[in-house]
Protein backbone atom coordinates (compact mmCIF):
# COMPACT_ATOMS: atom_id res chain seq x y z
CA UNK A 1 0.00 0.00 0.00
CA UNK A 2 1.20 3.44 -0.70
CA UNK A 3 -0.10 7.44 -0.77
CA UNK A 4 -0.66 7.46 -4.80
CA UNK A 5 -3.09 4.60 -4.33
CA UNK A 6 -4.83 6.20 -1.81
CA UNK A 7 -4.62 9.25 -4.09
CA UNK A 8 -6.35 7.22 -6.56
CA UNK A 9 -9.09 5.62 -4.69
CA UNK A 10 -9.88 9.38 -3.06
CA UNK A 11 -9.63 10.94 -6.52
CA UNK A 12 -11.88 8.37 -8.11
CA UNK A 13 -14.80 8.52 -5.85
CA UNK A 14 -14.26 12.59 -6.35
CA UNK A 15 -14.98 11.87 -10.12
CA UNK A 16 -17.98 10.12 -9.54
CA UNK A 17 -15.77 6.67 -10.04
CA UNK A 18 -15.06 8.19 -13.84
CA UNK A 19 -11.33 6.85 -14.33
CA UNK A 20 -10.86 9.33 -17.03
CA UNK A 21 -11.57 12.12 -14.96
CA UNK A 22 -9.70 10.65 -12.10
CA UNK A 23 -6.49 9.90 -14.53
CA UNK A 24 -6.78 13.50 -15.78
CA UNK A 25 -6.99 14.89 -12.07
CA UNK A 26 -3.98 13.24 -11.30
CA UNK A 27 -1.60 13.62 -14.40
CA UNK A 28 -1.35 9.81 -15.36
CA UNK A 29 -2.92 7.26 -17.42
CA UNK A 30 -6.11 5.83 -17.41
CA UNK A 31 -4.88 2.03 -17.30
CA UNK A 32 -2.11 3.40 -14.47
CA UNK A 33 -5.14 4.51 -12.02
CA UNK A 34 -6.84 0.62 -13.06
CA UNK A 35 -3.86 -0.99 -12.16
CA UNK A 36 -3.44 0.77 -8.87
CA UNK A 37 -6.39 -0.44 -7.16
CA UNK A 38 -6.45 -3.47 -8.58
CA UNK A 39 -3.21 -3.79 -6.82
CA UNK A 40 -4.58 -2.46 -3.49
CA UNK A 41 -8.01 -4.56 -3.81
CA UNK A 42 -5.29 -8.00 -4.28
CA UNK A 43 -3.68 -6.66 -1.42
CA UNK A 44 -6.12 -6.17 1.03
CA UNK A 45 -8.04 -9.41 -0.41
CA UNK A 46 -11.61 -7.31 -1.18
CA UNK A 47 -13.19 -5.51 -3.67
CA UNK A 48 -13.53 -1.67 -3.35
CA UNK A 49 -15.72 -0.92 -6.15
CA UNK A 50 -19.15 -2.37 -7.56
CA UNK A 51 -18.40 -2.97 -11.30
CA UNK A 52 -20.31 -3.56 -14.54
CA UNK A 53 -17.79 -4.66 -16.99
CA UNK A 54 -14.63 -2.19 -16.87
CA UNK A 55 -16.94 0.67 -15.38
CA UNK A 56 -17.11 1.83 -11.84
CA UNK A 57 -20.52 2.39 -10.54
CA UNK A 58 -19.94 3.04 -7.02
CA UNK A 59 -18.26 1.59 -4.01
CA UNK A 60 -18.76 -1.60 -2.09
CA UNK A 61 -19.20 -1.92 2.23
CA UNK A 62 -15.38 -2.08 2.06
CA UNK A 63 -14.87 -0.03 0.35
CA UNK A 64 -17.17 2.54 1.71
CA UNK A 65 -15.44 2.06 5.12
CA UNK A 66 -11.94 2.39 2.87
CA UNK A 67 -12.77 5.72 2.22
CA UNK A 68 -13.15 7.31 5.18
CA UNK A 69 -9.93 5.84 6.35
CA UNK A 70 -8.08 7.30 3.23
CA UNK A 71 -9.48 10.81 3.61
CA UNK A 72 -8.21 10.95 7.49
CA UNK A 73 -4.55 9.44 6.18
CA UNK A 74 -3.90 11.77 3.20
CA UNK A 75 -5.37 15.01 5.47
CA UNK A 76 -2.87 13.80 8.12
CA UNK A 77 0.21 13.42 5.77
CA UNK A 78 -1.01 17.02 4.59
CA UNK A 79 -1.03 18.10 7.88
CA UNK A 80 2.69 16.79 8.60
CA UNK A 81 3.79 18.87 5.44
CA UNK A 82 2.06 22.00 7.15
CA UNK A 83 3.22 21.51 10.10
CA UNK A 84 7.17 21.29 8.70
CA UNK A 85 6.41 24.42 6.39
CA UNK A 86 5.40 26.30 9.53
CA UNK A 87 8.75 25.86 11.09
CA UNK A 88 10.91 26.64 8.46
CA UNK A 89 8.94 29.48 6.47
CA UNK A 90 6.29 31.13 8.72
CA UNK A 91 5.97 34.03 6.35
CA UNK A 92 6.34 32.65 2.94
CA UNK A 93 3.82 30.42 1.35
CA UNK A 94 0.16 30.77 -0.71
CA UNK A 95 -2.85 31.06 1.13
CA UNK A 96 -6.31 30.25 -0.96
CA UNK A 97 -9.38 32.04 -0.23
CA UNK A 98 -12.87 30.84 -2.03
CA UNK A 99 -15.22 33.33 -1.46
CA UNK A 100 -18.08 35.18 -3.48
CA UNK A 101 -17.41 38.40 -5.57
CA UNK A 102 -19.45 40.44 -2.82
CA UNK A 103 -17.33 39.81 0.28
CA UNK A 104 -14.33 39.86 -2.22
CA UNK A 105 -15.08 43.33 -3.39
CA UNK A 106 -16.66 44.67 -0.94
CA UNK A 107 -15.78 42.94 2.25
CA UNK A 108 -12.27 41.70 2.20
CA UNK A 109 -10.35 44.77 0.73
CA UNK A 110 -9.36 46.24 4.19
CA UNK A 111 -8.47 42.65 5.05
CA UNK A 112 -6.47 41.83 3.03
CA UNK A 113 -4.60 45.25 2.65
CA UNK A 114 -3.69 44.25 6.25
CA UNK A 115 -2.41 41.00 5.68
CA UNK A 116 -0.37 41.64 2.90
CA UNK A 117 0.92 44.42 4.80
CA UNK A 118 1.99 42.05 8.05
CA UNK A 119 3.01 38.59 5.52
CA UNK A 120 4.28 40.66 2.64
CA UNK A 121 6.19 36.96 0.82
CA UNK A 122 2.63 34.99 0.93
CA UNK A 123 1.35 34.56 -2.29
CA UNK A 124 -2.72 35.60 -1.67
CA UNK A 125 -5.44 34.01 -4.12
CA UNK A 126 -9.09 35.03 -3.95
CA UNK A 127 -10.63 32.47 -6.12
CA UNK A 128 -14.12 33.63 -6.63
CA UNK A 129 -16.86 31.06 -6.85
CA UNK A 130 -20.50 29.94 -5.71
CA UNK A 131 -20.85 29.10 -2.00
CA UNK A 132 -21.29 25.73 -3.09
CA UNK A 133 -18.49 25.51 -5.31
CA UNK A 134 -16.87 27.29 -1.62
CA UNK A 135 -17.60 24.43 0.35
CA UNK A 136 -16.60 21.83 -2.25
CA UNK A 137 -13.43 23.33 -2.93
CA UNK A 138 -12.45 23.79 1.38
CA UNK A 139 -14.10 20.36 1.74
CA UNK A 140 -11.89 18.99 -0.98
CA UNK A 141 -8.35 20.71 0.04
CA UNK A 142 -8.15 23.06 -2.96
CA UNK A 143 -8.90 26.19 -0.77
CA UNK A 144 -8.06 27.12 2.94
CA UNK A 145 -10.48 29.43 4.13
CA UNK A 146 -13.76 29.48 2.70
CA UNK A 147 -15.78 32.88 2.92
CA UNK A 148 -19.51 32.96 2.01
CA UNK A 149 -23.16 33.28 3.43
CA UNK A 150 -25.05 29.72 2.67
CA UNK A 151 -23.78 26.34 2.56
CA UNK A 152 -20.82 26.24 4.52
CA UNK A 153 -23.11 24.61 7.10
CA UNK A 154 -23.88 21.98 5.05
CA UNK A 155 -20.97 20.15 4.78
CA UNK A 156 -19.62 18.11 7.61
CA UNK A 157 -15.90 17.87 6.40
CA UNK A 158 -16.24 21.74 7.40
CA UNK A 159 -15.84 23.64 10.66
CA UNK A 160 -17.51 26.98 10.21
CA UNK A 161 -17.63 30.37 12.54
CA UNK A 162 -19.41 33.65 12.39
CA UNK A 163 -18.24 36.60 10.32
CA UNK A 164 -19.77 39.15 10.58
CA UNK A 165 -23.90 40.15 10.42
CA UNK A 166 -25.69 41.91 7.49
CA UNK A 167 -29.13 43.25 6.39
CA UNK A 168 -30.03 43.71 2.64
CA UNK A 169 -31.05 47.13 0.81
CA UNK A 170 -32.87 48.49 -1.29
CA UNK A 171 -31.09 50.03 -4.52
CA UNK A 172 -33.03 52.60 -6.83
CA UNK A 173 -32.38 55.35 -9.35
CA UNK A 174 -32.07 59.17 -7.83
CA UNK A 175 -35.73 60.16 -7.62
CA UNK A 176 -37.18 56.80 -7.87
CA UNK A 177 -41.19 56.94 -5.72
CA UNK A 178 -39.60 55.06 -3.04
CA UNK A 179 -37.51 57.15 -1.62
CA UNK A 180 -40.59 59.86 -1.42
CA UNK A 181 -41.99 57.12 1.30
CA UNK A 182 -41.44 57.20 4.54
CA UNK A 183 -42.23 53.76 5.24
CA UNK A 184 -42.06 50.72 2.41
CA UNK A 185 -43.95 47.78 3.06
CA UNK A 186 -43.35 44.49 1.37
CA UNK A 187 -46.40 45.18 -0.33
CA UNK A 188 -45.14 47.96 -1.90
CA UNK A 189 -42.13 46.33 -2.96
CA UNK A 190 -44.05 43.48 -4.32
CA UNK A 191 -45.70 45.96 -6.87
CA UNK A 192 -42.48 46.81 -8.21
CA UNK A 193 -40.43 45.03 -11.03
CA UNK A 194 -37.40 43.48 -8.72
CA UNK A 195 -33.46 42.73 -9.34
CA UNK A 196 -32.16 40.52 -7.05
CA UNK A 197 -29.48 37.68 -6.20
CA UNK A 198 -29.66 34.62 -8.22
CA UNK A 199 -30.83 31.60 -5.84
CA UNK A 200 -27.90 30.28 -3.23
CA UNK A 201 -26.30 33.64 -3.69
CA UNK A 202 -26.46 36.49 -0.71
CA UNK A 203 -29.09 35.68 1.53
CA UNK A 204 -31.70 35.10 -1.46
CA UNK A 205 -33.27 32.41 -0.11
CA UNK A 206 -34.04 35.21 2.83
CA UNK A 207 -35.79 37.10 0.24
CA UNK A 208 -37.81 34.38 -1.09
CA UNK A 209 -38.72 33.18 2.40
CA UNK A 210 -39.72 36.65 3.42
CA UNK A 211 -42.58 37.49 0.56
CA UNK A 212 -43.61 33.64 0.80
CA UNK A 213 -44.25 33.97 4.44
CA UNK A 214 -46.22 37.25 3.71
CA UNK A 215 -48.60 35.16 1.04
CA UNK A 216 -46.86 37.82 -1.80
CA UNK A 217 -45.44 36.77 -5.29
CA UNK A 218 -42.56 38.98 -5.75
CA UNK A 219 -42.21 40.53 -9.56
CA UNK A 220 -38.26 39.54 -10.14
CA UNK A 221 -37.70 40.14 -13.42
CA UNK A 222 -33.89 39.68 -13.47
CA UNK A 223 -31.39 37.72 -11.11
CA UNK A 224 -27.50 37.33 -11.21
CA UNK A 225 -24.68 36.55 -9.37
CA UNK A 226 -23.29 39.19 -7.79
CA UNK A 227 -24.59 43.20 -6.96
CA UNK A 228 -22.67 45.00 -9.65
CA UNK A 229 -24.17 43.27 -12.54
CA UNK A 230 -27.86 43.80 -10.46
CA UNK A 231 -26.91 47.37 -10.25
CA UNK A 232 -26.08 48.10 -13.86
CA UNK A 233 -29.58 47.09 -14.98
CA UNK A 234 -31.28 49.01 -11.95
CA UNK A 235 -29.20 52.25 -13.68
CA UNK A 236 -31.42 51.25 -16.49
CA UNK A 237 -34.35 51.64 -14.77
CA UNK A 238 -35.23 48.12 -15.03
CA UNK A 239 -36.30 47.72 -11.70
CA UNK A 240 -35.81 47.81 -7.55
CA UNK A 241 -32.73 46.13 -6.59
CA UNK A 242 -32.39 44.21 -3.76
CA UNK A 243 -28.45 43.89 -2.51
CA UNK A 244 -26.20 43.49 0.59
CA UNK A 245 -26.20 46.62 2.11
CA UNK A 246 -22.51 46.32 2.21
CA UNK A 247 -22.57 46.00 -1.96
CA UNK A 248 -23.46 49.99 -2.05
CA UNK A 249 -21.11 52.81 -2.40
CA UNK A 250 -21.93 56.26 -2.33
CA UNK A 251 -18.39 57.03 -4.52
CA UNK A 252 -18.94 54.65 -7.32
CA UNK A 253 -22.72 54.07 -7.47
CA UNK A 254 -23.49 57.96 -7.93
CA UNK A 255 -26.55 57.61 -10.02
CA UNK A 256 -28.46 55.19 -7.37
CA UNK A 257 -29.32 55.68 -4.21
CA UNK A 258 -29.94 53.40 -0.87
CA UNK A 259 -32.39 52.60 1.00
CA UNK A 260 -32.21 51.18 4.76
CA UNK A 261 -34.70 48.11 5.29
CA UNK A 262 -35.30 45.14 7.96
CA UNK A 263 -38.02 43.55 5.70
CA UNK A 264 -35.36 40.85 5.19
CA UNK A 265 -33.56 40.43 8.32
CA UNK A 266 -30.30 39.64 9.45
CA UNK A 267 -27.82 37.52 7.77
CA UNK A 268 -24.80 36.08 8.26
CA UNK A 269 -21.57 35.54 6.58
CA UNK A 270 -19.16 32.42 8.01
CA UNK A 271 -15.70 31.30 7.39
CA UNK A 272 -15.02 27.77 7.33
CA UNK A 273 -12.21 25.54 7.12
CA UNK A 274 -11.73 21.69 6.76
CA UNK A 275 -11.73 19.33 9.91
CA UNK A 276 -9.28 17.89 11.47
CA UNK A 277 -6.40 20.40 8.85
CA UNK A 278 -3.92 22.17 10.10
CA UNK A 279 -3.33 25.64 8.36
CA UNK A 280 -0.39 27.65 8.14
CA UNK A 281 -0.13 29.94 10.92
CA UNK A 282 -0.57 33.03 8.18
CA UNK A 283 -3.65 31.77 7.63
CA UNK A 284 -4.88 31.70 11.28
CA UNK A 285 -3.73 35.41 11.14
CA UNK A 286 -5.96 36.02 7.94
CA UNK A 287 -8.90 34.73 10.01
CA UNK A 288 -8.28 36.37 13.12
CA UNK A 289 -8.13 39.43 11.01
CA UNK A 290 -12.23 39.06 9.72
CA UNK A 291 -12.73 38.51 13.47
CA UNK A 292 -10.70 38.89 16.29
CA UNK A 293 -12.41 36.56 18.23
CA UNK A 294 -11.01 33.92 15.70
CA UNK A 295 -7.60 32.99 17.33
CA UNK A 296 -5.29 30.36 16.26
CA UNK A 297 -6.50 28.17 19.37
CA UNK A 298 -10.23 28.42 19.40
CA UNK A 299 -10.26 27.89 15.14
CA UNK A 300 -7.94 25.15 16.04
CA UNK A 301 -9.64 23.49 18.77
CA UNK A 302 -13.13 23.62 17.05
CA UNK A 303 -11.98 22.33 13.67
CA UNK A 304 -10.33 19.47 15.60
CA UNK A 305 -13.78 18.90 17.58
CA UNK A 306 -17.19 16.93 16.27
CA UNK A 307 -19.28 19.57 16.41
CA UNK A 308 -18.86 23.61 16.06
Amino acid sequence: MNFQQLRIIRETIRQKYNLTEAAAALYTSQSGVSKHIKDLEDELGVQLFIRKGKRLLGLTDPGLALSTIVDRMLIDADNIKRLAADFTATDEGELIIATTHTQACYVLPPIVARFKQAFPKVHLVLQQASPVEIAELVAHGEADIGIATESLTNYAQLASFPYYNWQHSLIVPHGHALTKQQTITLSDLAKWPLITYHGGFTGRSKIDDTFKQANLTPDIVMSALDADVIKTYIELGMGVGIVASIAFDPERDRRLQQIETSLFGNNTTLIAVRRNHVLRGFAYKFIELCNSNLDINSVREAALSEEV
